[in-house]
């Protein structure tokens, strides 16, 4: 039931982002016969997860606040490169001035990546990178955070015990840094053991079904801790499902549903179960969707000569537990930079991740996270 529950969610998010992606597509900002704008491509890769859809919605969000500027195109090519490829040499014949890419592979867009830039094409890839010299990245410390998850998993069980571990979309730099950085603090410790490990793709329904087979042939009391990609929320509503008092320390996402699962119990009135406070043991750390947005804004820069851009630009990340988790009543960027950090379930999707606040993007809050529209002007 549970199951159906998140897939028919993602379902109804997925199409309305589609039915954004194909506004943006055509009209997205009206153009003006006055001003040339500067053509701007979305080349999206995976996009099965919310984290995808809020990526897209805060460019989309972005595009909006500059749209004296942009006119945004957004185009799918799954997790197929050559089809990333071919679409990346489209946005280039089209007359792309800039192209802002979540890269399925680090080097096999490459070539593609190189004539963009040979033709005078802005590249940004964000979240994920690639290798091409000539394009920028931005990006979180992908390793960094996994391994400050893996590290706080190993100290909440005295760095002993066995430990499931869920990974992502392979092949993207995410998954490999995020994999590595599990796995080298795991070896630190003698006492820690890989048990099992199940491959969620980033999907809150994926992981679901992968944790749920796993159990089938292992028992909650079995396993210590928690390490991976996403997750947090489908583990702990399954324990509590089974009648587990004492919930699995998990290294985790910053899902919505998670972050309300680490809540203190009772702590947001009108919730129930599976999606409401739990006093969860987790520590919730997660890429910012809205480095797609900072990418695009960083674009322009560039494309309006600034020379200061850097060819890397690392996102911060913010580490979130029981310590210094605190709700958030509206979800305004003010808001966010005074420190909340999880929302009301009634505000945001399931599958939808908090960390949206970033310094340098003041244009993009919840409402651009959720609907695509950018913060008032100030």
């Amino acid at each position: 039931m549970i199951v159906k529950m998140i897939v028919n969610e993602m379902v109804k998010w997925l199409a309305r982002g589609a039915m954004v992606a194909a506004g943006m597509a055509t009209v997205m900002v009206s153009a003006s016969a006055e001003t040339k704008k500067y053509q701007v491509y979305l080349s999206m890769s995976y996009v099965g997860n919310g984290w995808q859809n809020e990526a897209t919605n805060t460019i989309t969000a972005m595009a909006k606040y500059y749209g004296d500027q942009v006119d945004l195109h957004v185009q799918v090519a799954g997790p197929v490169a050559q089809k990333q490829i071919q679409q990346i040499n489209s946005m280039v014949q089209a007359g792309a001035n800039a192209i802002i890419v979540y890269p399925i592979s680090p080097t096999a867009l490459n070539a593609a990546i190189k004539n963009a830039c040979d033709k005078g094409v802005v590249v940004f890839a964000y979240d994920s990178m690639v290798t091409e010299p000539c394009a920028y990245n931005v990006h979180p410390d992908q390793y960094q955070m996994a391994s400050a998850a893996a590290e706080w998993v190993a100290k909440k069980i005295d760095h002993k015990g066995n430990i499931l571990l869920v990974t992502g979309v392979p092949g993207t730099t995410v998954d490999t840094d995020r994999v590595r950085g599990y796995r080298e603090v795991i070896a630190k410790y003698p006492g820690m053991k890989i048990v099992g490990e199940v491959n969620g793709m980033w999907s809150l329904a994926i992981i679901e079904k992968v944790i749920t087979e796993f159990m089938a042939t292992h028992k909650w009391s079995d396993i210590d801790g928690i390490i991976g990609t996403g997750g947090g929320w489908t583990a702990w509503q399954q324990e509590v499902a089974m009648g587990v008092k004492k919930l699995t320390p998990y290294g985790s996402d910053a899902a919505n549903a998670t972050r309300v699962a680490m809540l203190p119990e009772g702590s947001i009135p009108d919730t129930k179960l599976p999606y409401t406070p739990m006093g969860a043991p987790g520590i919730s750390v997660d890429s910012p969707p809205v480095s797609g947005a900072l990418a695009l804004k960083l674009a322009l820069k560039v494309l309006g000569g600034d020379k200061s851009v850097p060819k890397d630009t690392l996102v911060p990340i913010v580490e979130v537990s029981s310590d210094n988790i605190r709700l958030c009543t509206e979800g305004s960027w003010v808001e966010m930079k005074n420190g909340c950090n999880v929302f009301d379930p009634k505000l945001i999707n399931t599958d939808y991740v908090d960390n949206i606040y970033l310094p340098d993007t003041p244009e993009i809050g919840l409402k651009a996270a959720m609907f695509g529209e950018p913060e008032p002007k100030m």
